[in-house]
């Protein structure tokens, strides 16, 4: 076991996050091992895309990873990623979450993908109020220097 334990306080957001992405891994395989819910599009070409888009959505998660982990230690963080979009730990989830839907060419795990926005969206708006709190001004200044949530020039 690796010993991390999320505090109290954001285990029901911890699980909210990622309880898509195990609802699609969990999911996905059926399609393959069934042939059921498959997407109608050509699967080699579903399996493709999702690879990339897989590998994108997990770049941009060990970009913020590996930038958080060096760089927060209490304050406000604006640089690297954060200069681009707000949150893009919610990017990566979200990203992740559709490559992983087309690797398994589920329409199920699509699905799944596509509910999990509207609750990482409720959860963006949640955890903005909890920083607007938490850092005042500072927090409205820097959403009104990087206006975009999780994708650039679209939300």
């Amino acid at each position: 076991m690796l010993g991390y334990r999320p505090p109290k306080e954001l285990r029901a957001l911890f699980i909210v996050h990622y309880a898509p992405l195990l609802l699609i891994i969990m999911i996905g395989p059926l399609t393959a091992f069934y042939g059921v819910w498959e997407i109608p599009i050509h699967r080699l070409a579903t399996i493709f895309s999702g690879v990339i888009i897989f590998i994108i959505g997990t770049f941009i998660y060990f970009k913020w990873e590996i930038f958080w982990t060096r760089t927060y230690s209490g304050q406000l963080v604006t640089g690297g990623i954060f200069r681009y979009i707000r949150h893009p730990h919610y990017t990566s989830i979200i990203i992740v979450g559709f490559g992983l839907a087309l690797f398994f060419y589920s329409i199920v795990a699509l699905l799944t993908a596509i509910i999990a926005l509207p609750i990482m969206i409720w959860s963006i708006f949640d955890e903005e109020k909890f920083l607007i709190k938490k850092y005042g001004e500072e927090y409205k200044k820097f959403m009104k220097d990087v206006p975009w949530r999780i994708i650039p020039k679209i939300f």
